[in-house]
């Protein structure tokens, strides 16, 4: 599968080109368009905020977002601050959905997520998302596998990040 397969005249990616898509009939992604509601966020607009409720997702045509986690730090012997943690830049062509727990689940958000370039997304809702599952299950199945195998490689690499981290803190304690 190429990368970029082909774009609008306006340099976006069209449903179909998005990674993890191409699997999706004709009839699927014009179902699946049917629910999306296309959105656009200035370089420097907050798309959603950690910590606040969700039920949407977003699908990347394009542009590019900055992905941030609150993080408390240690300021001097006594202090605390809370920081935003930038953890990972997504951009059109490499990412295809952000946003995708909210579909599978009434929970906070996890993260903050910031355009850093002018975005055009299409949004789904979880409402409209549940319906479009129940009406065309051939649909939703690929759809679940999509968002499982995004999470699956996210909980992969998050458990080496883990490791990476224990292992630094093991070493940093044996010298103490």
């Amino acid at each position: 599968m190429a990368l970029f397969k082909k774009r609008t005249a306006a340099g976006r990616l069209e449903l179909g080109d998005l990674p993890g898509f191409d699997d999706l009939s004709a009839d699927q992604l014009s179902a699946l368009r049917e629910i999306c509601r296309e959105t656009r966020f200035a370089s420097g607009t907050e798309i959603m905020r950690e910590g606040d409720g969700g039920d949407t997702m977003y699908l990347f045509l394009s542009g590019e977002v900055d992905i941030t986690r609150s993080l408390t730090l240690s300021v001097g012997r006594h202090g605390f601050k809370n920081a935003e943690k930038s953890f990972v830049k997504l951009k059109a062509g490499t990412a295809s959905v952000f946003g995708e727990m909210a579909m599978l689940e009434n929970a906070p958000r996890a993260a903050t997520v910031t355009a850093s370039a002018d975005c055009v997304l299409y949004e789904i809702s979880r409402e409209d998302f549940d319906a479009l599952c129940a009406k065309r299950p051939d649909l939703g199945v690929k759809l679940l596998r999509l968002i499982a195998r995004l999470l699956s490689g996210r909980v992969r690499k998050e458990n080496d990040e883990v490791l990476k981290l224990s292992t630094a803190l093991s070493i940093a304690l044996a010298r103490v």
